[in-house]
């Protein structure tokens, strides 16, 4: 039997099966709202078969977002323009939706990556950025302004805010963007936080403001809807970020319930060396997960159904995500089951897709005419 097309439980969550949508910026949100692309490619991944959907990096002011293009839930207009992608994933799929909550920090304020995905400067319809200190992504960029007490507070109650807009909704979970050289990722690694109060310097000062994110956001949900964390595990730049202090942090957010990782690497540093491979960040994740004790999500060039099997059933991860090989092949987790054995749901008008080599694909379906 197949181990990747078995349930695994967070909190009320029992999804069908242990393959999971990456979420991914599209850049097409006007104003932070939703458009009619989001229903175009919700409702295609959604009927990937997958057991989660993750809705992509929603910014929680619009001063965190990455690009102007790029998805927010900080307003009644943004709420009310992401409504019919989630209502139309819930009517006719069994994924659970889970929406990542950010903020860009000083990697906001850049154009979309078809147009280079370079600073956009507040004279061209930008805008000024925050960080946890005044020191640029890249040399010769606009450096962002370093958060004041105040600034901090009023982020951390935009998650807040976002998180309850996001329950109204009716998302089944939501996970804090803590990856990837976004703001919470930033006071993370000494190669963005230079601060000199208790918000910088040790591990335990770099990590406190990203925990009290945490900690608030978890305050406001209902005790069983399930809240993550992605994290990059490494900086892949000598003194950066490193697996041993994503597995502290790791541990620190086992104490606080957390109900799973997902384990990604980089984007703190244009100095990055990245050792891109087949399932190159697995051992990330089969470490965190073996030393923190939590549930991990292990994603990156994951893209062979056997090759996820194996990550699964030896136990490096209790989840893999899909990206990029989930654009490329919308319906992967149909594949999946096919090649590995196993069946998946899917919306009635499908139900006369699986081939004949494949004729109990689907669970529960029957088909007649007369």
């Amino acid at each position: 039997m197949s181990k990747l097309f078995t349930s695994a439980a967070l909190r009320q969550l029992k999804p069908p099966n242990r393959i999971a949508i990456s979420p991914m910026c599209q850049y097409v949100a006007r104003d932070g709202r939703a458009t009619s692309w989001h229903l175009i490619h919700y409702g295609s991944l959604a009927s990937s078969g997958a057991g989660l959907l993750f809705i992509e990096a929603t910014a929680v002011e619009p001063k965190g977002r990455i690009t102007p293009g790029d998805l927010g839930l900080w307003d009644d207009i943004t709420e009310a323009a992401l409504k019919p992608s989630i209502d139309a994933i819930h009517e006719y799929s069994s994924a659970s939706v889970i929406l990542q909550l950010g903020h860009a920090g000083r990697k906001a304020s850049s154009e979309v990556p078809w147009k280079g995905g370079q600073q956009i400067l507040p004279a061209d319809g930008g805008w000024h950025t925050y960080a946890p200190s005044a020191l640029p992504q890249i040399d010769g960029e606009i450096p962002p302004l370093a958060l004041d007490r105040a600034g901090m507070v009023r982020i951390r109650e935009a998650f807040v805010a976002s998180a309850q807009r996001a329950i109204r909704l009716g998302v089944n979970g939501l996970e804090l963007h803590v990856a990837h050289g976004y703001l919470l990722h930033e006071f993370l690694s000494p190669i963005s936080n230079r601060r000199s109060d208790e918000y910088g310097g040790s591990l335990e000062n770099r990590m406190r403001f990203p925990l009290e994110v945490y900690d608030a956001v978890r305050a406001v949900l209902p005790s069983e809807m399930p809240l993550g964390v992605k994290v990059s595990a490494t900086d892949w730049v000598n003194e950066g970020w490193d697996l041993e202090q994503t597995i502290t942090f790791a541990q620190a957010l086992k104490q606080r319930g957390v109900d799973w990782i997902s384990v990604s690497s980089g984007g703190i540093s244009p100095r990055q060396k990245i050792a891109i491979g087949p399932g190159y960040q697995v051992p990330f994740a089969h470490a965190i997960r073996d030393r923190a004790q939590v549930a991990t999500i292990a994603v990156g060039l994951i893209t062979d159904p056997q090759q996820a099997e194996e990550v699964i059933s030896s136990g490096q991860a209790d989840f893999v995500a899909m990206a990029r090989a989930a654009l490329y092949n919308p319906r992967w987790g149909w594949h999946a089951a096919a090649q590995l054995g196993a069946n998946v749901t899917a919306a009635p008008p499908y139900w006369r897709a699986p081939p004949r080599e494949h004729p109990d694909l689907f669970q529960g379906t029957h088909y007649g005419a007369r």
